[in-house]
């Protein structure tokens, strides 16, 4: 029992084969200047097959951890129910010169602010068996730990450790586990750490009509939109200057660009980062 997804990088395509998969893990940066050139492509796709989205970092450790992480995180812009995960593991010609002592350093402080900045995310760790079990010394990973050890059953890591995802194979795609039975288990997981919801969606789609509407629940929307910082009046009607922040707003947030206030443009209002 258990769900079934893929970490992509450049090396993958822009839009992967997601037959199968409940979740996926997107390269986003790496360092303080690499930055994957099809990775919002790939989240993108992701999103529109269901998936539950993750995205990761890999560090330079020899770098400031705050400038990586801040511009990891000025790219990624997760939104509510989206994972975030440090890719720690240090074997590169960028990373084979820093101490390990300076390497779990690195990990733990990354971990914990960008927790602070993301609060309402999962933030995890993602690294193999040796890290683990030799660099490692504290067993912190936040709010999820991703074990990599290719070669052994999907399911089985071989580490002592609460893991959530397994990497059991790296052949061209890498594979990955979770022990949770569903995606919608995942998903449930994953969206417990968001924020209180807004208020309910009130069962009536805002949009632009003749007569034109006008009403309450257009007004407690337009509301919430002012006070994210969007240009609009808030007078309870649905008129052009709604639909267009509306369409401006779903276009942002990776949503059907339709103009119309429904469920998931009423729920990502209240819920979805502030950009």
């Amino acid at each position: 029992m258990g769900t079934y997804g893929q970490d992509w990088s450049s090396y993958q395509s822009a839009a992967p084969d997601t037959s199968g998969l409940s979740f996926a893990f997107v390269k986003v940066t790496q360092g303080l200047t690499y930055t994957n050139p099809v990775w919002t492509d790939q989240r993108d796709h992701a999103r529109a097959a269901g998936l539950v989205v993750g995205y990761y970092h890999y560090p330079e450790m020899g770098n400031a951890m705050a400038a990586e992480a801040d511009r990891f995180l000025s790219l990624a812009q997760p939104q509510n129910g989206e994972l975030v995960c440090l890719d720690w593991e240090g074997y590169d010609a960028e990373n084979e010169s820093v101490p390990k002592a300076d390497q779990l350093s690195y990990k733990e402080a990354w971990l914990r602010y960008v927790k602070g900045k993301l609060p309402h995310n999962a933030v995890g760790l993602y690294c193999n068996a040796d890290y683990w079990n030799n660099v490692d010394t504290t067993g912190y990973f936040q709010d999820f730990l991703w074990i990599a050890t290719a070669g052994l059953p999907a399911g089985q890591p071989g580490v002592n450790a609460d893991w959530l995802f397994h990497q059991y194979s790296d052949d061209g795609t890498d594979q990955d586990f979770c022990h949770l039975g569903s995606t919608a288990e995942l998903r449930s997981w994953a969206t417990a750490f968001a924020p209180p919801a807004g208020p309910a969606w009130p069962g009536e789609y805002l949009r632009l009509q003749t007569p034109m509407l006008h009403d309450g629940n257009v007004r407690t929307w337009q509301q919430q939109m002012h006070d994210r910082g969007w240009p609009l009046g808030v007078d309870g009607w649905y008129g052009q200057q709604s639909q267009t922040v509306c369409r401006q707003f779903q276009q942002e947030k990776g949503l059907t660009v339709d103009g119309i206030v429904g469920p998931a443009t009423w729920a990502a209002s209240w819920n979805d980062p502030v950009t």
